[in-house]
Order: C-alpha cells, then structure tokens, then sequence
C-alpha cells in the first residue's frame, strides 16, 4: 500500500502525534477545548437524536450490525455530526478517514480514494470516508464521489449545516440515506454540562454549578452543545481567576455579557411571554411584536416554536382579512430552516412584522369551531341525494345526484337559491366574513351570493 500522506485527507486510523501525546500527558490534554475533550466515544453516551440513536431505530442498528450505509448527516452547528462520525467510526471494523472539504481539495481526496481502492483489494477492508461540510463542495467536485460509492470503495459519511436537497447534487443524493440531527434540547445540554463538569476529561469537579446557572448556559447555547461547552469552559475559567469554585446564574450573565433575560421554557414565564407576544400582533402593535419575539430569540427560545406559533397566527388571527399572511408565515419557517442562526432571524422578524400590521379577522377560527360544534351535536346527517355520487346505475335508480345542477352551466358559476348543507342544517351560517381588508370583498359578494343575487 502507499505510504500514509499528511494533512486533512490522511488515511490514519490511529490517533495523532499530538492525541496520542495528550492521552499519556492529562497537562497536555487540558489544552484541547473542553467541547474537544468531552466528545463522547460510544454510542451509548450520546445524548440527543432519539429519532436517529434509539432502540430500533434504523442507523442505530445500522451502526450495531456494522452495516452503514452512504449517509448525508444534516444538522446545525453543535447538533453531533462531528461526534456521530467518530462515534461511528469507534463501532465499525472500517477504516476511517476524515477529511474535510474546507481543508482540503479534490487532489487529496484521489490519494484518499486510491488508498481506500487499495484497502480493498489487497486487505479485504472497507474504508468509511467523513467529510465534513461536504456543502463547501461544488457539484462537480462532488461528482468525484459518485463511482466509489456506487462500487462500495467508500462508504461516504458526509456531514452539512445547509438543506442537503440544494447543497449535495442530486445523484450523489441519491445513492446516501440523509439523517437529520436535532438542536439539543435543554435538558440534554444540562445533563451534557454536568458530565462536563465531574469528568475526569473534563473540568474534574474542579468546580461546581447551581442548576439555574446550567440552565442559563443551555439556553444561550439555542441547542448547540459546542457553545454549551465553550461557555462553561470561559465561566468555569472566570470563576477560578475570581477564587472561587462555583458557577452561579448572575456569574453566568456578567462573564456572557448578557442580561439575564433566561427562564425555564417550560415555566410560567415562557407563557408568559409567548403570550404577550401573540396579543401584540393581534393588536397590531409592529413594535411591541418585535419586541417580545427578540425577548424569547435572546432567552433562547426555540425558534421553530416561534415560528410555529406565527403560522397558527396567520391563520386563526388573520385569516381571510389578508390570505397572503399564511404564505408569508410559512415561507419564514421554511427560509428559516434553510438558513438556520443568525441569518434566519431576516425571514423570522418580517413574518412577525407583517402579521402584526395586516388586517384581521378570526372569522375563519370562529366558522370551523361553529361547524365542528354542529358536527357533535347533530351527528352524521344524512348527504342530500342531489349531492351524491351516482357511479352506478343502481344509484341512479335510487335518486343518487338526481337534482343537482352543475353551477358552471350557470349564470356567474352560481347556482340561484341552491342549498349545500343537509337538510336540518339548512340556513346555517358558519362563516360571518369580518369586512376587514380582503375579506370585505369576501363580505359583499357572499352578501349577493345568500340573498339570491348572482356573484
């Protein structure tokens, strides 16, 4: 075989000079950051991605069988892309090479690849390539890729912060399995920290953490275990230049330079606030709207909820008054998952923005509730017969859609004086258009529409 290359794309499978000098000298390991030093090993210690790592779940017992496929792990920053990899690479027999694509160049990945060609052949083994931010690749470096995977050379592990759908070219797509990675949740980067905090790889109980100040670091974390760790590292740093051995909330605040705007997203406050923001953009206040929105973006809030929330709001708060509202609210959820933090702020503050100063109306909430209460209490009505579908002859025979008038041979596609509601309903009125922005239009025509006239 070649002889092992340097760098990025090195074929190593052992540690570095420098891991292997750091694992025999703890003052040497106490350098690595402490995200570095806490990474877990097994798959066991993970926390997070139930979805993915759970009993029974399909890479989980992808990794236990040593059978991985070419797989796309899709996630933001701090999510475990980078740990899942290694974690991976501790399971199977394979060979693991990491490389990544900022570093690195389509030259150095010929060697990787003919290293990987040779593994094969002359070893029988196989050769799981990582690259992380496979995104920085252009499509047709990509296409590098394609017959080494496709001949079982490599197994690919790449790993992006961007929607693989627009960042991986689609035949590469189309021979990987794509995870998805959640943010942490709270309690797991609480639980994270405290490892953190007793291990012997990690701060060693050279200090200790009340739990409002671990809660405090997970919240400015917004799910990214890296920060989470960076944070108590520079806290933890704090707290032993100003002698002493505890982390508490206000030390958390001063050493973060934020105000101490946290609270327990499950907890009073959290309603609280989410409630003040919904009744701002209901009451068409722009300004307090935004307001509430950055209180919850800056105490670490999720902001999928907040966006969420939003698209709940277009509809039940706006409705019909102004119908462009919902596409708005979800092209921000949906330009916010491409985009991710903080760019996916843009999309999120003018969603909020625009809800808060369009018309309203909840005549659309009040028109499904109004048909669901008659639904209950009436019971299954009866469909009237002109309204049935008459596919065969015996229902034509029995009345099936006998009466029914096709309202696009009509006048103005209206139907003068037809009823659609079963009979014991008939007369109901559900929807009651507000007469705000477009749903004053709404208004008029269905006040032609019910008395008769044509629209």
């Amino acid at each position: 075989m070649r002889g092992r290359r340097s760098g990025g794309g090195s074929g190593r499978q052992g540690p570095t000079l420098f891991e292997a000098a750091a694992q025999r000298d703890p003052a040497l390991k106490a350098t690595m950051p402490l995200a570095e030093r806490s990474r877990p090993h097994a798959l066991g210690d993970m926390l997070g991605q139930e979805h993915l790592l759970g009993e029974g779940k399909l890479l989980a017992r992808a990794i236990a069988a040593d059978r991985v496929p070419s797989m796309i792990l899709w996630g933001p920053p701090g999510s475990g892309k980078t740990t899942l990899a290694r974690v991976v690479a501790g399971a199977t027999k394979a060979r693991f090479v990491p490389f990544n694509a900022v570093l690195g160049g389509v030259p150095e990945l010929r060697g990787i690849l003919e290293e990987a060609r040779e593994a094969r052949g002359y070893e029988g083994k196989r050769t799981i390539l990582f690259v992380d931010e496979i995104h920085r690749f252009n499509r047709a470096q990509q296409d590098a890729f394609l017959p080494h995977v496709e001949d079982g050379t490599i197994t690919l592990i790449g790993a992006t912060t961007e929607n693989p759908s627009f960042a991986v070219n689609a035949p590469l797509l189309s021979r990987c399995k794509v995870f998805r990675l959640q943010p942490l949740g709270a309690e797991q980067l609480v639980e994270l920290l405290r490892r953190a905090l007793s291990a012997p790889e990690g701060l060693n109980g050279a200090v200790e953490a009340d739990e409002d100040a671990l809660s405090a670091v997970a919240a400015l974390a917004q799910g990214d275990a890296r920060r989470a760790l960076t944070t108590l590292e520079i806290v933890a740093d704090e707290a032993s230049r100003m002698g002493t051995s505890r982390i508490t909330r206000d030390l958390v605040a001063g050493t973060t330079e934020q105000k101490t705007l946290l609270y327990d997203k499950s907890g009073e406050e959290h309603y609280n606030v989410i409630s003040a923001f919904i009744k701002s953009m209901r009451g068409s206040d722009p300004d307090a709207a935004i307001y509430w929105l950055m209180r919850m973006v800056e105490a670490g809030d999720d902001p999928l909820f907040l966006l969420r929330r939003m698209i709940i709001f277009a509809s039940e708060d706006v409705g019909n008054a102004d119908p462009k509202a919902l596409e708005v609210a979800v092209a921000a959820d949906a330009a916010f998952r491409r985009l991710g933090m903080p760019e996916g702020m843009y999309p999120m503050a003018q969603a909020a923005l625009y809800l808060a100063t369009a018309p309203k109306s909840n005549a659309c909430t009040v028109a499904w509730q109004a048909a669901q209460s008659a639904v209950k209490d009436k019971g299954a009505l009866p469909v009237p017969m002109k309204l049935r579908n008459a596919v065969t002859a015996l229902m034509r025979k029995e009345g099936y859609g006998q009466g029914y008038r096709y309202a696009h041979d009509e006048p103005d596609a209206v139907v003068e004086g037809e009823t659609y509601l079963p009979e014991e309903l008939s007369g109901e009125r559900f929807y009651e258009p507000s007469g705000r922005g477009y749903e004053r239009s709404v208004a008029e025509r269905l006040a032609r529409l019910r008395g008769g006239g044509s629209g």
